[in-house]
């Protein structure tokens, strides 16, 4: 027998480790489900709403009382990332062939590195209403600045390190839009995975 089964009126064992009752972790079943959803993608068993390791990446789970750990959470989805984005690279290789990979990235590296090359301060739009968070100029343009060397001169990054990306708060347009950074790092992300 299993060990890790649940004996009658006993909880299943759980994916995830739990924060405390009074604090706050991602909901359980949500996430769950996702993780369900995933699998079957993966397995080839769900065809409508396919998981993508873009999905991956932008999947939310609301905040509950003794929920799973978010740390622990994040961490298999960015391996779950991974997976998806070497499987979805290999398909279109596999496709499309070798070259034409390789210009689709050359082509999206090109975008991003032309606005990574634009000066410190004007990289990004600034929010139009004043009473808006933002983020800190100067934190994003250090990143920026560390894409690249990574780009270009080869300098070491880890996917992880621009996932985790934590930037200071301004207020208005004395930061940059953070949709338009949170747009700008996705594709970046999504450039790393596929060439990591």
């Amino acid at each position: 027998m299993n060990q890790d089964a649940a004996h009658p009126g006993e909880e299943a064992p759980s994916l995830f480790p739990r924060v405390a009752d009074n604090e706050f972790g991602y909901d359980p079943a949500q996430v769950e489900r996702f993780l369900q959803a995933a699998r079957a993608t993966y397995e080839g068993q769900q065809a409508d709403d396919a998981v993508t390791s873009s999905v991956v990446r932008r999947t939310t789970f609301d905040p509950v009382r003794g929920g799973f750990e978010p740390r622990e959470v994040d961490g298999a989805l960015d391996r779950l990332e991974d997976v998806f984005a070497a499987r979805e690279r290999n398909a279109m290789v596999q496709e499309q062939g070798q070259e034409r990979w390789i210009e689709g990235i050359a082509q999206v590296s090109g975008v991003l590195r032309a606005r990574l090359h634009r000066e410190p301060g004007e990289r990004f739009r600034r929010p139009s209403r004043k009473n808006v968070p933002s983020y800190a100029i100067e934190d994003v343009d250090a990143m920026c600045d560390r894409l690249i060397d990574y780009f270009e001169r080869d300098v070491p990054l880890s996917v992880d390190d621009v996932r985790r990306a934590v930037f200071g708060r301004a207020m208005g347009d004395e930061g940059y839009e953070e949709n338009q950074v949170d747009a700008f790092l996705d594709r970046t992300i999504e450039l790393m995975a596929s060439i990591d």
